[in-house]
C-alpha cells in the first residue's frame, strides 16, 4: 500500500493550460505533472529548489558555505600547511606563504623536507610523523626553522588527506617570558642582597607590596605598610618632594634617583636615597617601584 505524500497530480495538457493556477498549487507543495497517465515532471516553488541545492539566482548554501571556509582560512593570521600522507605539501594559505618567504604556487607538490630544509632533525618532524602514521595531535612551542630567534607555536591535526600544520609566531609571548623570568631573578637577587629595601606603590602612592629589607628599615611588619601612601614614610620636609618625583616618573616614563629620608617606627631618622621607576602594563600605568638603600 503505498503511504507517501498524496501530491497532486495534473496531465501536462491541463497543466498548460492552468499554469497560473498550478504555479500558485506549486508553492504550497509540489506538483507532479503527468505525461499519457505516467509521473514525469514536479514543479516546486523556487526556495525549495534552493533548499535542495539547486543553483537558483545564486550560489546553494552549500557552495556559500565551502566558498567561506576558503575565505576564512585565508585571511587567518595563522600559518596553515595541508599534507598528505606522504608529507608533500598539497595547500597552504597566504600567512604560510608569507612565513617560508615563498610563492604558495611554488609549494604545492613538494615534499615537506624541501620547503623547510631541517625540518627532517627538528622534534617537531618525529610528530608529524606520528600524525601521518598514528593520527596522533600534537600542539607545543618550538624554536623556528624559518629564521633565527623565531619561536611558533605548531598544532597537528590528522585529517583525511593527511594532516594540517597550523603555525602561530609566539616570539613575542616568549620575549615577554623571559623577561618576566628575568625581572622575578632580579627581584630575588634584591631580595637577597638584604641591603636594598623595596616597595611596589599605586598610582596614588599606597605601598601594595613591600619587602622585609624595607620592612626591617621601619621597623615594622610588611603587611602594617600596606595601603599606606609610601610619601607618609617620609619626613614631612621630604613628602612634596617625593610627590613631585614621582609625577615626573609617571608623566615622562623615565627613572629618578633622589635623596629623602624614612621616618622609622621609633621616630628616628634614617637617611636614603630613593630610586623611582615606573610599572606599566601593556596598556596603562600601574604605578611605580620604589628601591631603597640607606646613605
Amino acid at each position: 500500500m503505498n503511504t507517501g505524500p498524496a501530491y497532486e497530480r495534473v496531465s501536462a495538457a491541463d497543466f498548460i493550460r492552468g499554469f497560473a493556477s498550478w504555479r500558485l498549487h506549486s508553492a504550497r507543495q509540489p506538483v507532479v505533472v503527468t505525461h499519457h497517465g505516467k509521473d514525469a515532471h514536479v514543479l516546486i516553488s523556487l526556495d525549495q529548489y534552493r533548499r535542495m541545492g539547486g543553483a537558483g539566482d545564486g550560489p546553494s548554501a552549500s557552495a556559500q558555505l565551502a566558498q567561506s571556509q576558503i575565505l576564512l582560512l585565508e585571511s587567518v593570521r595563522d600559518g596553515l600547511i595541508l599534507i598528505d600522507r606522504e608529507r608533500r605539501i598539497a595547500a597552504l594559505n597566504p600567512a604560510a606563504s608569507d612565513m617560508v618567504e615563498r610563492a604558495a604556487s611554488s609549494l604545492i607538490g613538494q615534499s615537506l623536507a624541501a620547503a623547510l630544509p631541517g625540518i627532517e632533525t627538528s622534534l617537531i618532524f618525529h610528530h608529524i610523523q606520528r600524525m601521518i602514521d598514528h593520527r596522533e595531535r600534537f600542539s607545543g612551542d618550538l624554536p623556528s626553522l624559518l629564521r633565527p630567534g623565531q619561536w611558533l607555536h605548531a598544532d597537528l591535526i590528522p585529517l583525511p588527506v593527511g594532516g594540517a600544520i597550523i603555525l602561530r609566531d609566539v616570539s613575542e609571548a616568549m620575549a615577554a617570558l623571559e623577561a618576566s623570568d628575568a625581572r622575578a631573578a632580579a627581584l630575588r637577587a634584591l631580595d637577597t642582597d638584604g641591603g636594598i629595601g623595596r616597595a611596589a606603590i599605586s598610582l596614588r602612592e599606597a605601598v601594595e607590596q613591600a619587602n622585609d629589607t624595607l620592612a626591617a628599615m621601619l621597623g615594622v611588619s610588611g603587611e602594617a605598610i600596606r595601603r599606606v601612601k609610601f610619601s607618609a614614610l617620609l619626613a614631612v620636609a621630604r613628602r612634596a618632594q617625593f610627590s613631585e618625583a614621582l609625577e615626573d616618573v609617571l608623566r615622562a616614563g623615565r627613572p629618578v634617583r633622589i635623596e629623602s629620608d624614612l621616618v622609622v617606627r621609633d621616630g628616628a631618622i634614617v637617611p636614603v636615597t630613593l630610586s623611582i621607576a615606573e610599572r606599566r602594563n601593556a596598556y596603562f600605568s600601574d604605578g611605580a617601584v620604589v628601591l631603597v638603600t640607606r646613605r
